[in-house]
């Protein structure tokens, strides 16, 4: 007989029952059961800014707070919410004649005053998703913020009668706009699916790595005099003028954390072909998350007018790929102009428009 090996016949072996279990079995068997527990009563929050482009309806479905900035102009001022109709009636009066806009994002006493009277009571655990830190100081004001809450909100849980920690957690997305919206979105499938904080996490900091934005503008006006009143060289004189004469717009990339031209079209429908083709080819190559956000900066229906966008659908749904379609915030309006178009999806591949 074999060392080690035991006769079947031993007495001092005694076989295990049908469905009888082990002591670590039944350890693990509880650690899960505690663990699905406390994942079902964990009220895990959002929280992310107005630049995130995502459908009101979206937001609301999923309870995420914005947190609003403010746009300012010479004669007046305009709190962008993500409501749809202000979000177009904002757009009009850009078209009016309004030139160089200020965005102000809440302070961080507001953002402090926001979570302490309300989020630490209403949620155990938010993630928090700004737009990139580079174009923004909504990042740096909220990660200000997060110190003094986290540091102060026991007895206001305490309070209200609710036990336990809270925790918040800050991220910079490292993208703007659709891209933003697509993390976001993904931080809500996530938690719909009851997934664990440190999967979401993982989750995060993997797309900040591979998101990609790319924005259209339809007409160069206001991009140039916006990128001018910020030193952005984004569109430089002689690129303003030589698209201006011969309808060339420039492709815009969002990409972890930096804006930079990376290709150009002629015509603005020729361009919008090109992102939704980009966008096709990777789905096909394969996505890091089943989702492609997609924002315009007037009445959405023309989307569906674009060449391209049902090539894009269709495929989509045939490979289980969510598209979510919204108003462009009144933030990307101001920088790239109304009418403007924006995608973003999350890839391992960098789109070319060489």
């Amino acid at each position: 007989m074999a060392r080690n090996s035991f006769p079947t016949n031993d007495p001092g072996i005694k076989p295990k029952r049908h469905g009888q279990k082990t002591g670590s079995a039944i350890l693990t068997w509880l650690y899960l059961h505690v663990l699905k527990l406390w994942r079902e009563a964990l009220r895990i929050g959002i929280v992310t800014d107005s630049c995130c482009d995502l459908p009101r309806s979206f937001i609301d479905r999923n309870g995420i707070v914005i947190l609003p900035i403010t746009i300012s102009s010479a004669s007046q001022q305009f709190i962008d919410n993500r409501n749809p109709g202000a979000t177009l009636e904002f757009y009009w009066r850009i078209k009016q004649g309004e030139t160089t806009f200020e965005s102000a994002p809440l302070s961080v006493e507001e953002i402090r005053s926001l979570f302490l009277e309300r989020l630490v009571v209403e949620y155990d655990y938010i993630f928090c998703l700004t737009v990139m830190a580079s174009r923004s100081r909504i990042h740096e004001y909220a990660t200000q913020a997060s110190f003094g809450i986290l540091n102060s909100y026991k007895p206001v849980r305490e309070a209200a009668g609710v036990g336990g920690p809270f925790s918040l957690r800050v991220f910079d997305t490292g993208t703007l706009f659709p891209g933003q919206g697509l993390i976001v979105a993904e931080v809500a499938r996530l938690v719909r699916e009851e997934r664990s904080t440190l999967e979401i996490i993982r989750h995060i900091e993997m797309l900040q790595r591979l998101t990609q934005a790319f924005l259209i503008p339809e007409n160069l006006d206001q991009l140039r005099r916006q990128a001018r009143s910020k030193g952005d060289k984004s569109v430089g004189l002689a690129s303003y003028l030589l698209g201006s004469a011969l309808d060339i717009k420039p492709i815009i990339r969002g990409f972890q954390g930096q804006t930079e031209p990376v290709g150009r079209v002629r015509g603005f429908e020729s361009g919008a072909e090109r992102l939704f083709a980009a966008a096709c080819q990777q789905i096909e190559a394969g996505l890091m998350a089943p989702t492609i956000c997609i924002s315009y900066g007037g009445e959405i229906d023309r989307i569906t007018t674009l060449p391209g966008w049902n090539a894009l659908v269709e495929l989509a749904r045939e490979r289980g790929v969510t598209i979510h379609v919204a108003e462009m915030s009144a933030t990307a309006a101001v920088n790239i102009g109304v009418d403007g178009l924006a995608l973003a999806f999350a890839s391992t591949r960098e789109a070319r428009f060489d």
